[in-house]
């Protein structure tokens, strides 16, 4: 059984360190052991009710319930997506599946003197397919704001097909500057081609860019089946043909926008990447390891409540201040900091009448190390 206070230090943790070093880290500092597994399972139902929530607010926002009130002038909202390792329920491998994430935000506040930060943002991360993905976000959108009372949504996006299906069909698109240059240089090996294809694009000459690429993708064609020039040059090209009309960022296509409300500027869009990376990336990917598709998205739901300042009422929400019941390997009573006990057990008199120093246990923990812990410390 685990405590509000245990469950929100649990899923605070776990937003930053494995699921393994999260239990271990829980089970050294509170007074309670708990597995790598056990955490796993609050997580999953963490993830599970939160998914739960945004059912419930897509069915108030359908029923033309939702509890929005917030009127805006401008909304800008950003979508990408982030592709995972991913493993079946017999841990063997299965293809990378796509993450969405999307962020809305009212504009950019002055923080100092020459910075600004995101205003009144919002994340929406899942696993779900596009048309789900979108109802909750849309929904997310009737629970903070009046939508009726938008007169200007703008959206930023790499261009894939399920980012550019919003909801509502007056919307501004935008492809994102960092994908456009992401794509030019994947997809171009030659760097005077690529340096002449990104002037084209600073000085607004697209038609000019285009009719650039059709005659490079040309130029180097061959028979030489090995040799992809040509065929990725024409990938390039209906890849920003498609796109055409998002090319030019909105502040320099001559569409005028309402006025900003009080301390908001707006600029140009284009944080999605960052979003991406401080939210999910840095949690998900690059340490080796493989998600399930649920596991992902449990993990998802609570890394963006997180990122919203929702984390810690969100599950008092849940357990109403109660308990959630988890599996645990032991079960002791919750004390708190001033009755907790110095030791648990007998100890260990031969390590407790050590006063000095040991490298063994305040150095780097490796397996050898820690091998050495269990047999003469514990």
């Amino acid at each position: 059984m685990i405590s509000t206070n245990l469950a929100e230090k649990i899923a605070d943790t776990v937003t930053e360190a494995p699921y393994r070093a999260t239990a271990e880290m829980i089970s050294s500092t509170c007074g309670q052991s708990i597995s790598h597994g056990g955490v796993w399972n609050l997580i999953q139902k963490l993830g599970d009710r939160i998914s739960e929530e945004e059912k419930a607010i897509v069915n108030e926002m359908e029923q033309d319930q939702a509890k929005g009130t917030k009127e805006i002038p401008v909304l800008f909202e950003e979508m990408d997506g982030v592709w995972l390792r991913m493993q079946g329920k017999d841990h063997k491998r299965m293809k990378k599946q796509e993450m969405k994430v999307s962020v809305m935000y009212e504009g950019w506040e002055k923080d100092g003197k020459n910075n600004s930060r995101l205003s009144n943002k919002t994340l929406l991360a899942g696993m779900e397919k596009s048309d789900v993905f979108h109802q909750k976000r849309e929904a997310q959108i009737h629970l903070k704001y009046n939508a009726d009372e938008i007169k200007q949504r703008i959206l930023n996006g790499d261009g894939g097909s399920w980012i550019k299906d919003p909801y509502d069909p007056d919307t501004i698109f935008q492809l994102d500057r960092f994908h456009i240059y992401q794509e030019i240089k994947r997809k171009i090996k030659d760097k005077d081609a690529e340096k002449r294809i990104v002037e084209l694009i600073d000085q607004k000459k697209m038609d000019e860019m285009l009719e650039f690429i059709q005659i490079y993708a040309d130029s180097v064609e061959t028979n030489d089946e090995a040799d992809k020039a040509s065929s990725n040059a024409r990938k390039l090209y209906e890849y920003l043909n498609n796109n055409k009309d998002g090319l030019l960022p909105y502040t320099e296509r001559g569409i005028v926008i309402p006025e900003p409300p009080a301390n908001i500027v707006y600029k140009g869009m284009g944080v999605q990447e960052n979003q991406n990376c401080t939210t999910i990336t840095l949690r998900m990917k690059h340490r080796r390891m493989r998600w399930s598709p649920s596991g992902a998205n449990s993990m998802a739901k609570v890394l963006y409540t997180k990122e919203n300042r929702e984390l810690s009422r969100t599950i008092e929400r849940y357990t109403d201040g109660l308990i959630f019941a988890v599996q645990m390997q032991e079960v002791i009573k919750c004390l708190s900091a001033a009755k907790a006990p110095k030791k648990d057990g007998k100890g260990n008199p031969y390590i407790e009448r050590i006063s000095c120093h040991m490298p063994l246990l305040e150095g780097i923990q490796t397996a050898s190390r820690k091998v050495m812990k269990r047999a003469f410390c514990y």
